[in-house]
């Protein structure tokens, strides 16, 4: 145990150094500067409150799911690079020890972030920016993350081998597979099914066919495999959806996820519940796409 909360700290220290990154990438929007203040004033319960007349399911309400590989493309249609070669290595290993590294303590996570091949999940029209520290458009009106973002994100989480972590936006799968780099049990869901789809190809293609992916809303989580020991939220809800809540474990489960309007800067929060008790921690600020409802 105290490994690990010297892990957290170290974590904990890195954020803070993104954190200043972050308040200087924002200032510099210029007109954005009070909705970025608006943001960071706003009281915690408001996140706590779904939007008016929005339902709450209550607990053990079903998701519907599918097998993702049933849309999945074929190789030929993948539109993938999944070769990993002596150029794609090197300019991993220069993106990570330049803009992960500095920012983020964990040797495990920079361990998975030299590990993952982050071009294999991005379209091969973007090939040559896959190693660029910035978002990528994947389709479908989605991104894949900057890969710092996606460094400190997994860090928050404080994953121990063994760990039941969710994903809620699975988007590319290169969250996924780095959270398969550090535990072996790794649920993740997407409410596209072309995305849930090629994320389930790639997974298989290289090797993380054990990654359990499906496609659903996920504001309703997955009960049948509650409760996480972390939780991942890679779009922004306007409030914490309370089945995800009510799925982190309850010694001391762990959330991180971006909360704020679509079209605007967000929150990234870190959620942690001890028994019934859930506390929230605004991290800093960032733009993540919306968080997308089946009913939408």
């Amino acid at each position: 145990m105290s490994e690990r909360r010297s892990s957290w700290w170290l974590s904990r220290l890195a954020t803070l150094a993104i954190l200043g990154m972050g308040a200087l990438g924002l200032s510099a929007c210029g007109g954005d500067e009070g909705r970025v203040r608006e943001a960071a004033e706003t009281p915690v319960e408001t996140f706590l409150s779904p939007s008016p007349g929005e339902m709450i399911p209550l607990a053990g309400t079903p998701t519907p799911t599918f097998r993702p590989l049933e849309l999945a493309p074929t190789l030929v249609d993948l539109d993938r690079q999944l070769a990993d070669t002596g150029e794609t290595r090197s300019a991993r290993q220069r993106l990570v020890q330049t803009r992960v590294v500095p920012q983020v303590a964990d040797e495990a996570v920079i361990a998975a972030m030299l590990a993952v091949p982050r071009h294999a999940f991005v379209p091969t029209q973007y090939l040559d920016l896959a190693y660029n520290d910035h978002p990528l458009p994947i389709g479908y009106g989605q991104t894949i993350s900057q890969p710092s973002l996606v460094a400190m994100m997994t860090a928050m989480l404080d994953l121990q081998p063994g760990d039941r972590v969710l994903e809620i936006g699975t988007g590319s799968g290169y969250q996924a597979a780095i959270l398969r780099e550090l535990t072996d049990q790794v649920y993740t869901i997407e409410i596209i099914p072309e995305l849930a789809g090629t994320a389930g190809r790639i997974f298989d293609e290289l090797g993380y066919g054990d990654i359990h992916v499906t496609r659903a809303d996920g504001y309703y989580g997955w009960w049948e495999f509650a409760p996480f020991d972390a939780i991942i939220v890679t779009a922004a809800p306007d409030h914490l959806p309370a089945p995800l809540s009510a799925q982190l474990s309850p010694d001391g489960g762990r959330m991180v996820i971006p909360i704020g309007p679509p079209g605007g800067y967000q929150s990234l929060w870190l959620v942690q519940r001890h028994g019934e008790d859930v506390s929230m921690e605004r991290v800093l600020d960032v733009a993540f796409v919306p968080f997308t409802r089946e009913t939408e």
